[in-house]
């Protein structure tokens, strides 16, 4: 059970794949260099390893509590929160106006995938309040944002999201919760949301909850939705901590998995509000704080996959089983074993493409504020969107395959729950689900992304991939001669179904949807591959017989070839998954699927 933070691997993905390194001493951020991003990865990993982990255990098996309508949370998570609060991690990349470091977003995404894979339910805590800032900070007043973003920055304070009621799932337009004037410009929230993550708890001094709600004269719909600030505790006129708002936790949910974290019912009782941003543009508001999480929530999935690959390869080196297929010794450890071997290195593979899908991502989102020109912060953005999707999905669909995997190679001791394999198995199911599920996700990357910027982002990347696979496959080192191929031909898939989904969605909209999530699949399978290929000519061109690293980078070459046989060797396959249509599915009935 114990976890150590890939740090080499982390830096690798940032520095080689990501490309963080076009951040570095820029206007923005002057004080970024290669010695401050090993620091702050150092420094996380610390915390990660030292002081989060060991609270897995306790928030598995006690879990948070709901006692006399208060919320206590797991053994150890206070403790863990206040070295969190103190270290200065909660403002790694907020502005140095309110009392944040001032990194790029993309530097403290790779922090927060250590603390998850520490503990991914203690990480949902800061991940809510990361989007609850970000929400304050592009669309609060001066006013809001000197009053609140101080104290949140600095993990005095939390933040949550409060959209879901339990008519009103992924779709926000039957929401009923309703915001009632106080005729002192202030507004009072009645209303019921369900599934708010760390909705209430004690390792903090106040709760920031954002809240969807309507005005009395709100049209119907997701038009009329605004957003609303409702402190835990109200603040007095000086700053200070004023009496308990008018809302309160009705009950806590009994989950698959993540026990360390309090998913709350929250009652709303005319609790007191303020107005964040412009009436009845909550939902667009909002985004702002679901962008962020659906990144952060991604980047949960490769955390998740980390820790059940490390415990994996920890336990298949510890367990004698049968005969090794190369040197015949009797016992041998399940590491020698071909097929162990193989799950291994698959699940090495995929989570190192995941990292680098999601980091890439957040590089994106930094150049779209920080870039040197307008013409490069237009085509991050454009590129930040597109990927958007697929960091969310695609990761957190892995996860849950790398947990899978992971009780697969434990065999039967993965199954019981003294291991612990099986906790990431339940942990991580919820990710797909989080943020707009995976479905949403594939929709919205083939209904608005993929037509942003009349296609440019799109064909950017195809361009940038397919000449990736011609570096690989004219390589002098023709180990990259297959993961060049296969990329190559997957990236022809791409293309081919990218332009079909384009013709479809407008005059065959349910064709188009019927294709959306094989396409996300195919486009991060391919993603993945062109990661990891960029990863292995990096290692091939730096490969020396004597180098202290020669085994890493043979390593990084194998993981690529292991995945161009494994993964890309599927894609074309899928172009055909995303181009059938949807006729089978409307000819078949209810009934004659045994309703």
């Amino acid at each position: 059970m114990t976890f150590r933070a890939p740090v080499r691997d982390i830096a690798h993905a940032l520095t080689d794949l990501a490309g963080v390194s076009s951040l570095m001493g820029t206007e923005h951020f002057p004080d970024f260099d290669a010695d401050t991003l090993q620091a702050v990865l150092e420094g996380g990993a610390s915390l990660a390893d030292d002081v989060i982990a060991p609270t897995n255990r306790a928030g598995d098996q006690v879990g948070s509590r709901l006692k006399n309508g208060k919320v206590t949370a797991a053994p150890g998570f206070t403790e863990a929160f206040k070295a969190y609060a103190e270290g200065g991690w909660s403002g790694l990349a907020a502005t140095p106006e309110f009392g944040g470091a001032g990194l790029p977003r993309a530097l403290a995404t790779a922090v927060f995938e250590t603390v998850s894979a520490a503990n991914m339910a203690f990480g949902l805590c800061p991940l809510l309040s990361q989007g609850a800032m970000e929400a304050i900070a592009a669309h609060g007043s001066d006013a809001q944002k000197a009053r609140f973003l101080p104290h949140m920055i600095s993990g005095r304070w939390t933040g949550t999201m409060n959209l879901t009621e339990p008519q009103a799932g992924s779709d926000l337009a039957p929401i009923r919760t309703r915001a009632e004037p106080d005729g002192e410009g202030g507004y009072h929230i009645t209303g019921q949301k369900i599934f708010i993550t760390w909705g209430d708890h004690e390792m903090a001094e106040n709760i920031v909850h954002l809240v969807l709600a309507r005005l009395p004269d709100a049209p119907e719909g997701v038009k009329g939705i605004s957003l609303f600030l409702a402190p835990k505790y109200l603040l007095e006129a000086d700053g200070r901590l004023g009496p308990h708002n008018q809302l309160r936790v009705g009950s806590i949910e009994h989950k698959l998995g993540i026990h360390g974290s309090p998913t709350c019912v929250m009652l709303f009782e005319g609790a007191k509000a303020e107005l964040i941003g412009q009436p009845n543009q909550g939902l667009a508001h909002m985004f702002t704080m679901m962008n962020s999480a659906r990144l952060n929530v991604g980047v949960q999935g490769v955390a998740v996959a980390e820790r059940a690959y490390q415990q994996a390869l920890a336990f298949s080196l510890e367990r004698p089983q049968g005969r090794s297929a190369w040197t015949g010794a009797n016992p041998s450890r399940l590491f020698d074993h071909p097929d162990v071997r193989r799950m291994l290195m698959l699940m090495k593979a995929k989570t190192v493409a995941a990292r680098a899908i999601c980091l890439a991502t957040a590089v994106a989102g930094d150049l779209a504020e920080a870039g040197a020109t307008p013409e490069i912060r237009e085509a991050a953005l454009l590129r930040q969107e597109l990927f958007t999707p697929v960091a969310k999905a695609w990761s957190t669909d892995w996860g849950v395959e790398a947990a899978s995997m992971g009780v697969q190679i434990h065999g039967g001791m993965g199954f019981v729950e003294e291991t612990g394999a099986a906790q990431h198995y339940r942990d991580a199911r919820i990710a797909p689900i989080y943020e707009g599920t995976n479905g949403i996700q594939a929709i919205d990357l083939m209904g608005r992304k993929l037509g942003l910027g009349g296609g440019a982002a799109v064909k950017t990347l195809v361009a940038e991939m397919r000449a990736e696979a011609q570096a690989l496959e004219g390589h002098a080192n023709e180990w990259l001669h297959v993961p060049g191929a296969r990329l190559a031909a997957g990236v022809e898939a791409v293309e081919t179904a990218a332009a079909w989904l384009i013709e479809h969605r407008g005059h065959a909209q349910p064709d188009a949807l019927a294709g959306a999530s094989p396409f996300l699949k195919l486009l991060g399978d391919v993603m993945g591959g062109w990661m990891l290929g960029k990863s292995a000519r990096l290692a091939a061109e730096g490969l020396e017989p004597e180098a202290s690293d020669d085994e890493l980078r043979r390593t990084r070459i194998g993981l690529a070839r292991l995945y161009a046989e494994h993964v890309l060797s599927q894609v074309p396959g899928l172009a055909g998954a995303v181009m059938m249509g949807a006729a089978d599915l409307f000819n078949t009935t209810p009934e004659a699927l045994g309703a």
